[in-house]
């Protein structure tokens, strides 16, 4: 149910960027919709969640959602860069889905995640 990623960056212990490729025979695709498949948000979400808590909060946990927005869909063979900042003092997950199109990388998603021990 992961999508296939190829390539990622730790610069900081508190920030993450990684490189996906969206397959078109990602579960998620299935259904969401027959005439133009779309990643769903909740699969962007548990994404942003499984890479965070294996490389910056990995004794932490989902608590609310404190906003997202939704901007432009992913669609199958997209490349996408997925940004995460970690605020450990504040207990605060940045992300940001970035569309790679062409030279140019374009926001689709975004938001602020909390997280609890």
């Amino acid at each position: 149910m992961k999508p296939h990623e190829i390539s990622r960056l730790q610069a900081l212990p508190q920030q993450a960027e990684i490189v996906l490729r969206l397959d078109p025979d990602l579960f998620w695709f299935n259904g969401h919709f027959s005439v133009q498949p779309v990643l769903p948000g909740v699969a962007q979400l548990e994404w942003v969640m499984h890479y965070a808590t294996l490389l910056l909060a990995p004794d932490f946990r989902f608590h609310s959602i404190q906003n997202v927005k939704f901007q432009r869909p992913l669609l199958p063979e997209n490349i996408v860069t997925m940004t995460l900042g970690w605020q450990e003092e504040q207990q605060i997950l940045t992300f940001r889905y970035q569309r790679h199109e062409g030279e140019a990388r374009n926001t689709a998603s975004s938001g602020k995640i909390r997280l609890c021990r």
